[in-house]
This record gives C-alpha cells, structure tokens and sequence, in this order.
C-alpha cells in the first residue's frame, strides 16, 4: 500500500461507514456473505490502518454490518443474473466507496459501469485509488450527478449510457436521504430505461408500520444521522413502492424485510451475525414495459 500523503476525512460520512462495515466484514466475520478484496484499502492507507475492528463489534455495529453486507449481497446476486441475461450496463446511484468496478475488472469484465455521485465523493474516491497505486478500470464512468437536481436517465446519456438496451440499476442507501417528493421524481424517471432493465434498492418503512421496539431503535438511528449532519428524510410502505415502480414500467420481484435476508443470508451461523430490527426493505425489480 503506498505511503502517499494522508486524505481529508472523507466528504459523506454514511460512505464511508458504509464502506467501513464491509471492511469489517473481511476481518471478523466468516464465513463471509460478502467477499471484497478491496473493502480495507478503500478506505485509504491511513484509517486503514487506524482500524481496530473489535472497536465496531458492540452489537449495534454488528446489526448495522449484517444489513449492509446483505444488501450488498442482495444487490449484486441480482446484477450477476442480469449479466447472465445479457445486461451489459450498470449504474450505482449514490455509489460512494462501492467497488464492484475493481473487483470486475480482474476478471475482465465487459460491462460498462456508471457510479454516480457527487463530485467531492468521487474527488475523494479517485484520490484513493491514486494513493494506493491503482488505476481506474477501464469502463468505469463517473458520473457527478445531485440526484436532487437533474435526472439519472439523462446524466447516463450524457456519460455514454445507451438507453435503448438494458441497465441494471442499484440506489442502497439512498432513497432515505432524499425528500419524499425527490423520491418520486426519481422513481419516475426510471420509465425512461429500456425493457428488461432491473433495478435493486433499499428504502426505510414508515415507523408505524414498525413494532414498538423496532421503532424506538430507528428513532435513536435516525436521530444520530441527523446529528452527523445526514437526516433521513423519507420513509415508505410496501404497496407505495410497488405502485411508484409499477408506474415506471418495474414489476417488483422480491421486497425482503430483515427476516427474509437473516434466513437467506446469516441461517445458522455460529457466530450469530445477523440484522436486528425490521426498519429497512430491499426489492429488486424489472421493467416490463
């Protein structure tokens, strides 16, 4: 790992613990649901190496890593079938650390990938991988986009996308820090995408839907992102994100609550790694029509 000068702490702090605990995930867990070579040095030589991971074992952490590493999980299962089915286009929204293009790239991956963010998070990215020696993969476009401003479909287009074939699309982490009419624009302007499109997220439930404990633990979650300077600022049900995606031409597959990915994902470990609490969905969708 090379000794390039120190970065600045990171421009998105949710990024960057997102990236931490799938980091965390190479070093304490196993088996692992989700293997990544490149989740330590991601993070920059420095934190790297300043990364005590028992530090980020309590049991909230814990919770925490087990959904990111299964959305992780989720999410590129449901791209590695799209490929198979000939998708030769991905698109990240919000795609922070994501690393799916390095790893692809060692198997001579012939899909374009388009991770958009905002630029100082990819400012930041790129200087990581010129820190630590590595080249960006060829077929990687990024891609500055304010998915508060602007459209996906047209910022795709405007990298190179093609929009009469196939993308697969991943938002983890995203819907839940975008207003709820900025939500609906976005979803709406997924129509724009061919047939045979498929789509993964993640979003919040609405915290009546939730049982009481449930809720109390989402509250203190919620409350300690706002105080981090990141407010969550939409949540939803269901039937809403069916309709909203059915609207755009999607047809949903599977919409997984914490149950479904502990049974699928963390069944009988003996370590005991799973999600706690029932506050966020994951769906993976196709468009039809």
């Amino acid at each position: 790992m090379s000794h390039a000068p120190s970065l600045p702490d990171c421009p998105s702090p949710s990024a960057f613990r997102v990236a931490l605990s799938r980091a965390i995930h190479q070093v304490l867990d196993e088996p692992r649901v989700f293997d990544d070579a490149f989740a330590l040095p991601i993070l920059g030589a420095d934190a790297a190496a300043r990364i005590d991971p028992f530090h980020h074992n309590g049991v909230a952490a814990r919770s925490m890593r087990a959904g990111i590493v299964a959305r992780s999980r989720f999410a590129e299962d449901r791209l590695q079938a799209a490929i198979e089915a000939g998708t030769r286009q991905y698109a990240l929204l919000g795609a922070g650390l994501d690393t799916w293009a390095l790893r692809a790239a060692r198997f001579g991956s012939e899909v374009r990938v388009f991770e958009l963010d905002q630029a100082a998070m990819q400012a930041w990215k790129a200087a990581v991988l010129e820190a630590n020696g590595w080249r960006k993969p060829v077929g990687l476009e990024w891609v500055e986009q304010d998915l508060r401003h602007g459209t996906v479909p047209d910022a795709l287009a405007g990298s190179g996308a093609d929009l009469s074939a196939p993308v697969a699309i991943a938002i983890l982490g995203v819907l839940v820090y975008l207003g709820e009419e900025d939500v609906t624009r976005l979803l709406s302007s997924l129509g724009r995408f061919a047939p045979g499109s498929t789509l993964v997220l993640d979003y919040r439930l609405q915290d009546e839907l939730l049982p009481p404990m449930d809720r109390m633990m989402m509250r203190a979650t919620a409350e300690a992102m706002a105080a981090g300077g990141e407010p969550w600022r939409s949540s939803s049900d269901p039937d809403r994100m069916r309709a909203l995606l059915s609207d755009a031409g999607f047809d949903v597959e599977q919409d997984l609550g914490p149950a479904d990915l502990n049974a699928r994902y963390f069944d009988r470990r003996r370590d005991g790694l799973q999600i706690a609490g029932g506050g966020f969905r994951h769906l993976s969708a196709i468009k039809r029509r």
